[in-house]
């Protein structure tokens, strides 16, 4: 009882951190089932089906990648050495801008805009709170406790799309967007005045040289540091083979998430009542999972094991989405939710384990860089694939097609997982493994 009462003090400091990331996401999740039918009511009006939001979102989600591609590892290694504040403080703030223009006005125009300004966001906040947030969480939380730890973040996001899905499902549409926008801008300001900065910070050196030779010293420092980024993951059989691990689910599940709502609207003919209900399924039983079976079992079981099942589970989500027969199908498919959102804490906790405490932001950044390539491959094959098996020149009768291809990227990640060669890393930050500033 004293060891449990011990381990709940240890995460008392991340309230500050947890408080504004929930309203955050709760402003975020809000949003996502009423932008379904603006956006296709803004880009194919009266129609059920469109194929140009399905091919933008793909073009969003390629672009997205890319960028994410070097923005991530660059975000986890500034954490580490400017400072975990810093960085969040950047990343939840972008969301603010592209909700202020659909709230503005919902026309064409409007909605073209609002995509530039969300591809944007999602390159610079898309993957990098959840890794600055792990970091944060790294800095003060004993291994012992870091799954607990990760699974109450993970947990807490779920529980926030529960109350932004709530939201949405009450809320008049008009309203949504204002709504968000005023809790997205309460975040920052909460965060400047009380979170706490965890990071062990290099000292400050003087640097008198020009602006040229300083710009070429970034760039050679940010060059180096993803060089030792990659080595750090490369020359670990866990962090290696998290790396396929994640790459292969990122594959599939990104996938799934661009189109899946749209794919829903064509074929079963929902809307944003019926989306919210879906999405409500997922993150109520997800809260329960991630907050108290997660902790419960993970001490006899390891994190092994429960991203296997998560694996697994998520393997079925995409099954009986992509051969699903009738709405309802769709709603037993949501339940898999529960299981498969366990996915990324027990990610979240490997990784952790086996990366050092100077190197939490390296790892986890490297880590979301593979998962973001995933995210730039994966709307190459799933927009054309899902437009044309929507469409009447499919090949074959099976509409959800493209879902069933994802779903075999996920089964590809489950090989991976089980034959993970799970190790943790004992060392502790030297002095010396801290890089000096690059800018004084």
């Amino acid at each position: 009882m004293a060891t449990r009462a011990a381990g709940l003090a240890e995460l008392k400091p991340l309230v500050n951190l947890l408080l504004p990331l929930c309203v955050h996401w709760i402003a975020e999740e809000m949003t996502v089932s009423v932008l379904v039918d603006v956006v296709t009511d803004a880009l194919c009006p009266g129609e059920s089906t469109c194929s140009q939001a399905i091919y933008i979102s793909g073009i969003q989600q390629t672009v997205v990648g890319i960028f994410q591609m070097v923005v991530l590892p660059l975000l986890g290694q500034l954490a580490d050495e400017y400072g975990r504040k810093p960085m969040l403080l950047l990343t939840v703030s972008t969301s603010i801008f592209p909700f202020a223009v659909l709230a503005w006005n919902q026309s064409r125009d409007f909605v073209y805009a609002y995509y530039v300004l969300r591809t944007i966001s999602y390159i610079l906040s898309q993957g990098s709170i959840f890794c600055i947030a792990v970091a944060y969480a790294a800095d003060f939380i004993s291994d012992s406790n870091r799954a607990a730890a990760f699974s109450w973040i993970t947990g807490l996001f779920s529980a926030s799309h529960v109350l932004g899905n709530l939201l949405a499902l009450f809320l008049p549409e008009k309203y949504v967007f204002g709504v968000s926008i005023a809790l997205l801008i309460c975040c920052p300001f909460y965060m400047l005045f009380f979170l706490a900065e965890t990071a062990q910070l290099p000292p400050k050196t003087e640097n008198n040289s020009n602006c040229l030779i300083k710009t070429i010293q970034v760039l050679q420092k940010r060059y180096k540091s993803m060089r030792d980024a990659a080595e750090i993951v490369i020359s670990s059989p866990t962090l290696r083979g998290m790396s396929f691990v994640s790459f292969f689910y990122e594959l599939g599940m990104s996938g799934i998430s661009a189109i899946l709502f749209y794919y829903l609207k064509a074929v079963f003919g929902l809307k944003k009542n019926q989306f919210s209900e879906i999405l409500l399924v997922v993150e109520t039983g997800s809260i329960f999972s991630q907050i108290l079976v997660l902790p419960l079992i993970n001490p006899f079981v390891g994190e092994k094991v429960i991203l296997c099942l998560g694996l697994l589970a998520s393997i079925a989500y995409g099954l009986f989405y992509g051969l699903a027969w009738a709405s309802w199908v769709a709603y037993l498919s949501a339940s898999f939710g529960v299981v498969y959102v366990l996915v990324k804490p027990s990610t979240y906790a490997i990784i952790s384990k086996a990366s050092s405490s100077t190197d939490q932001g390296k790892a986890q950044g490297f880590i979301a860089g593979v998962q973001a390539l995933a995210s730039l491959l994966s709307p190459l094959a799933m927009s054309p694939l899902t437009s044309l098996f929507l469409s009447s020149n499919a090949p074959f009768n099976c509409k959800g097609f493209s879902i069933v291809v994802a779903s075999v990227c996920m089964m590809v990640s489950l090989v991976c997982a089980c034959l993970l060669k799970q190790e943790e890393n004992s060392t502790q930050g030297k002095p010396e493994d801290i890089e000096s500033p690059l800018l004084s």
